[in-house]
């Protein structure tokens, strides 16, 4: 495998000092099943020395409608450090806030008789997807929806209640919270299917370049990281911007014994899979991808089974998972998490930040050993090193962050 390293504008490396150390960014030093009372450790482990970044992931979004401005608000007042908007493109170019271009899932779109005919199938990173898409939608009708829960085990009730909102708008919400709470609130967007878009004449990053230096956020002091799962897309923003960059790293699940499992769509960046690049996410993370990485890129963001996996029970021998605990169901609540992965360390040696996803409040997401306790995980990635993480309920990443007292 050839992991050839692109030109990187003179810039990035002042600005990735200076970015860097505004960021709050992770630490550690603890193995799996590590509990909160453990006494703290004596210093950050994080790239640069300060606490680790907590992100809100699509906002609050264990408590809200994601991607709303309710919950990108209520995850600044529970005290997250950036507020993550996934980012698609509508019909008439605009860029608004949504997890997928297929928005059936977190709009109220499929109850609108006027929008019936709008259903249709298009093709997302290789897989034919069905649906209401938002590049189907002017940015005014995208308006005339509402943002729904997606997920069904948490509150349904405040569906219908909140816009889709633009990019712009999420931009102003943020320079309204700085100055309402007196710190400097960033914004992590994620640019989404940047093939599918470039496809359908949609491309999405110029625009986002754009809505950026509309808003004063293209310089060192803007408190703003842009991340994909694609490759291209961040190589070419390397050359428009110095601001942070950020390689997320995907897979589709874990085998029985912990194992990373790599299935398509989800085993490499999609731009890859189209020009039949053999490498693999679990590629770029091997001492020779990182560093291909940190040729275009400051951080790289794997989901959190890379760092600390966790491994299932077979008493059966049927070579699947048991439902250990009865529920019904095999999730994360069923396995035991192992010992942890050298990747934070080796990261760091390449000069690169790590950031993790997703953290959850839920049983369902959390390894049995840590007991339903979303404070235990925390406190386990925390010690590793970690620069930062993304939550889902942030209120309790930044309450775990504090209770180290560093």
């Amino acid at each position: 495998m050839s992991f050839m390293k692109i030109p990187v504008i003179e810039a990035r490396t002042a600005v990735r000092g200076v970015l860097l150390s505004a960021l709050l960014v992770g630490c550690g030093n603890g193995t799996s099943g590590g509990r909160p009372d453990t006494p703290p450790p004596e210093a950050w482990k994080t790239l640069n020395g300060e606490a680790p970044l907590v992100t809100g992931h699509r906002g609050a979004s264990g408590y809200l409608p994601e991607h709303t401005l309710a919950s990108y608000t209520l995850a600044i007042e529970q005290g997250a450090d950036f507020i993550e908007p996934d980012l698609v493109a509508t019909k008439d170019g605009h860029l608004v806030a949504r997890h997928e271009p297929e928005i059936s899932t977190t709009t109220d779109v499929a109850s609108k008789p006027e929008f019936a005919d709008r259903k249709t199938t298009k093709t997302v990173d290789g897989v034919p997807v069905e649906g209401f898409f938002a590049s189907d939608f002017t940015l005014a009708e995208i308006k005339q929806l509402r943002a729904v829960q997606p997920r069904s085990y948490r509150p349904q009730d405040q569906n219908g209640k909140y816009e889709i909102p633009t990019f712009e708008e999420i931009l102003a919400l943020a320079k309204q919270k700085s100055a309402e709470t007196g710190r400097a609130i960033g914004v992590y967007p994620e640019t989404k299917h940047p093939t599918y878009h470039a496809d359908i004449g949609l491309p999405l990053e110029d625009k986002l370049l754009a809505a950026l230096e509309q808003a004063g956020l293209t310089g060192p002091d803007a408190k703003v990281i842009l991340q994909s799962f694609e490759v291209g897309n961040l190589q070419y923003l390397r050359q428009k911007t110095s601001l942070p960059l950020v390689q997320l790293i995907d897979a589709d699940g874990v085998a029985l014994d912990g194992k990373i499992t790599l299935a398509p769509p989800f085993d490499k960046p999609y731009d890859f899979a189209k020009k039949n690049d053999p490498r693999t996410f679990a590629d770029l993370l091997t001492d020779e991808g990182l560093s291909f990485v940190a040729g275009y890129a400051d951080g790289v963001s794997p989901w959190k089974r890379y760092i600390v996996s966790a491994q299932g029970v077979d008493a059966d021998g049927d070579g699947e998972a048991d439902d250990v605990n009865g529920d019904g169901s095999v999730d994360d609540a069923d396995r035991t998490s192992l010992a942890p992965t050298d990747l934070v360390a080796r990261a760091h040696a390449k000069g690169l930040f790590v950031h993790t996803w997703t953290f959850r409040s839920e049983a369902m997401f959390l390894a049995g050993d840590y007991e339903a306790s979303p404070a235990t995980e925390y406190d386990v990635f925390y010690r590793l090193g970690i620069d930062g993480v993304f939550s889902d309920f942030p209120d309790e990443a930044v309450k775990a962050r504090a209770r180290l007292g560093l």
